[in-house]
């Protein structure tokens, strides 16, 4: 069995707020479930002693590109110290042998009469990738997700459970692949009790960044380039087909 940790990263909305909206997913192996979080309690641990940041306080990508949230308001750290807590978050996904992978959707270029609203595209991609990766590994899933979009997912969930209807890869048409592997309803949890939430809303704006570069500043918090540092924990398999920056389902193009 896995568990599926996904956070997003943008506006929703079909019009106005951000061009684009992004989801990530670290997944987990329960064998390594604990292994896992005690990495992460250790990494928090070390934050606190080096700069203080508490280990109760919620760690957004938000926080660290703006000196904002309940503590670096109040506590504000240099550009080079949050682009380095930044980078240390991403690649240490990578020795607690996590999975992680992103979809990034276009909002501009799904915009058209009929189409889905971006945050139900962007679901269907994340249950679709989900599915192949519990068929391919033959692991049943639970799905673990902020607050936020509880009704949405839970309908994409149930949905795909049951039919699981995806488009073909070649030529016009569709599959019938149901996620049988799917247990249960997803969970919405609070991301300020999940330090795992926290570290999939990090990757959900370092995905967006792989795609949609930063511009040009003195000092950087994230780069293009961020989303790399998460290395061999990137789920190639989640774009093989499509193409695009690894681990990365970039849509529509």
């Amino acid at each position: 069995m896995h568990l599926a940790y996904v956070d997003e990263s943008g506006d929703a909305g079909v019009t106005g707020g951000s061009s684009t909206y992004a989801l990530a997913c670290i997944l987990i192996d329960e064998d390594n479930w604990l292994p896992a979080l005690d990495g992460v309690i250790s990494f928090r641990r070390f934050l606190k002693s080096q700069v203080g940041i508490p280990m109760v306080q919620e760690l957004k990508a938000n926080y660290l590109l703006h000196n904002s949230g309940p503590w670096l308001t109040k506590n504000p750290l240099g550009s080079s110290i949050r682009g380095r807590i930044y980078n240390m978050s991403l690649r240490l996904q990578e020795k607690l042998d996590l999975t992680v992978f992103g979809v990034v959707i276009d909002k501009a270029k799904l915009a058209a009469p009929g189409a889905e609203p971006p945050a139900m595209f962007a679901w269907m991609r994340m249950v679709e990738r989900l599915e192949r990766f519990s068929t391919n590994n033959k692991s049943s899933i639970v799905l673990v997700h902020d607050q936020g979009d509880g009704d949405l997912v839970r309908k994409i969930a149930r949905r795909a459970r049951r039919l699981g209807i995806v488009g073909a890869h070649y030529g016009p048409g569709s599959l019938k692949r149901p996620f049988a592997l799917l247990l249960d309803d997803p969970v919405s949890r609070n991301s300020r009790h999940s330090y795992l939430l926290q570290l999939a809303d990090l990757d959900a704006y370092a995905a967006f960044r792989r795609c949609y570069p930063p511009p040009a500043r003195n000092q950087q918090i994230i780069r293009s380039q961020t989303w790399d540092l998460l290395g061999s924990a990137r789920l190639l398999a989640v774009n093989k087909l499509a193409g695009g920056p690894a681990g990365i389902v970039w849509q529509p193009k």
